[in-house]
């Protein structure tokens, strides 16, 4: 089971908050360092000092980190043109040496749209397949040869599809609870399926309609990785449990019910229960980014049994 490492930004964070977390997200021996890509805080929170941009975040870490890696749950494909999103996504690869992956999704917050100016398309699925579809088929044209895409709603011609990424092929990981239109896309695109915030029932439910799409697609549902993203909140007692709790304003019964929470023992047995119906790796949402003994103890204590 790989352990990610996942942030909010847009709740609090400036850029040099989320590299303290990326260090010591790999520091700490974690796999990866994500984090979302929103313009606007959510809850009763006032987001200062402010919203960071996702990829402009991620071109730096790549700079001033050296193993992990990097990505988004997940990418708005409203936010940005995919023709400039393949341009950029492969630049920061180069720049990482070849450790980024591109979580995109189809947006889906308006009042950050609203707020900034962002058109909103009512047609929002349909727009992200063609996304998909222009995105991977600019990295995949060889070098000295054009793409060009004819779809409804973007039209590309004779582009020279450069920048290339570092990586032979940067992973597209799409996500979500649709239960066709979703399992579809990502087994024609998806190098894994993750679903955020679900049950195990839920979870379970989902992976199988994934991988019985990626088999009507012609393709072995082992090709895919399945994960999970849940929200973390581990203490060494209930005491530290409840604090950790308060501090992200949420109830410890809540989080033990629908995220990981409780003892390192509690979580541990809870993370096993979601490899068993075919998760092989989560992303932690990291609510409070100022408590590095958090990961600290997830690490020597939670990690450290995963094996």
């Amino acid at each position: 089971m790989d352990l990610r490492i996942f942030t909010e930004p847009q709740q609090g964070a400036d850029y040099d908050t989320l590299l303290r977390v990326a260090r010591a997200t790999e520091d700490l021996d974690f796999d990866a360092f994500f984090r979302s890509d929103h313009y606007v805080s959510m809850g009763s929170g006032d987001g200062l000092p402010g919203p960071t941009d996702a990829w402009i975040t991620l071109a730096g870490l790549a700079r001033e980190t050296r193993r992990i890696r990097l990505g988004t749950l997940m990418t708005a494909g409203t936010f940005r043109l995919p023709g400039v999103l393949a341009i950029q996504v492969a630049q920061v690869d180069r720049m990482s040496g070849g450790r980024i992956e591109l979580g995109l999704g189809a947006g889906w917050f308006e009042e950050e749209h609203t707020a900034y100016g962002i058109p909103f398309p009512k047609e929002k699925f349909g727009r992200l397949e063609e996304q998909l579809a222009i995105v991977t088929g600019l990295w995949k044209t060889e070098v000295g040869k054009t793409f060009s895409y004819e779809g409804e709603f973007y039209r590309l011609t004779d582009s020279p599809a450069l920048p290339k990424p570092a990586q032979g092929r940067i992973p597209v990981l799409i996500g979500g609870h649709g239960a066709s239109r979703t399992p579809r896309l990502a087994a024609r695109y998806a190098d894994e399926f993750n679903i955020p915030f679900a049950s195990l029932e839920e979870s379970e439910l989902q992976f199988g309609r994934v991988r019985a799409a990626a088999e009507a697609a012609g393709r072995a549902a082992d090709d895919l990785v399945y994960s999970n993203a849940l929200v973390v909140c581990v203490g060494k007692d209930d005491a530290e449990v409840a604090r950790r709790a308060a501090a992200i304003g949420r109830d410890v019964d809540e989080l033990k019910a629908n995220g990981l929470a409780g003892s390192p023992a509690e979580v541990v047995d809870k993370l096993g229960r979601y490899a068993a119906i075919g998760s092989s790796r989560v992303y932690l949402q990291v609510l409070d980014l100022y408590d590095l003994d958090h990961l600290e103890l997830i690490s020597a204590q939670v990690q450290a049994q995963l094996g």
